[in-house]
């Protein structure tokens, strides 16, 4: 967990490139390909579930208009991600600010060349132990 004065996405300076009144947009640096965006919300906020449901529209609307608008430029798609994960420190790359990536993609772009091709060795089919597992998650 970091605080406010350690946050980079919570003072992004000049870096807002598209923003709301709950909501930013800026390039993600470091990035994975270019055009990698990064839609945060401006409250610092680092549990998924602690965003308030105007922050999620906010967010989302973004992430439409930013998506939309790489596809319209220079993607012929786009991955949209966010990532939890508490139990790595805050670095370069993880910052303890929940952040949505928009990432444009194109068929075999550098990103499916170095890691995701091989992605077709992970997938399983689902067992129904499993199915009955999550099903009573949710019950």
């Amino acid at each position: 967990m970091s605080t406010i004065e350690e946050c980079p996405f919570c003072n992004p300076e000049d870096r807002v490139l598209i923003q709301n009144d709950l909501a930013q947009a800026f390039l993600s640096n470091p990035k994975i390909t270019t055009g990698h965006f990064l839609i945060t919300p401006k409250r610092h906020v680092e549990k998924p579930w602690e965003l308030t449901n105007d922050e999620i529209l906010n967010i989302f609307a973004l992430i439409n208009i930013v998506e939309q608008k790489l596809i319209e430029t220079m993607a012929e798609g786009c991955d949209v991600r966010q990532n939890y994960k508490p139990f790595l420190k805050q670095n370069r790359v993880k910052v303890d600010h929940i952040h949505y990536h928009v990432i444009p993609r194109s068929n075999e772009d550098h990103l499916f060349q170095v890691s995701e091709k091989f992605g077709n060795q992970l997938w399983e089919e689902v067992s129904q132990k499993e199915r009955t597992r999550f099903a009573e998650l949710f019950k």
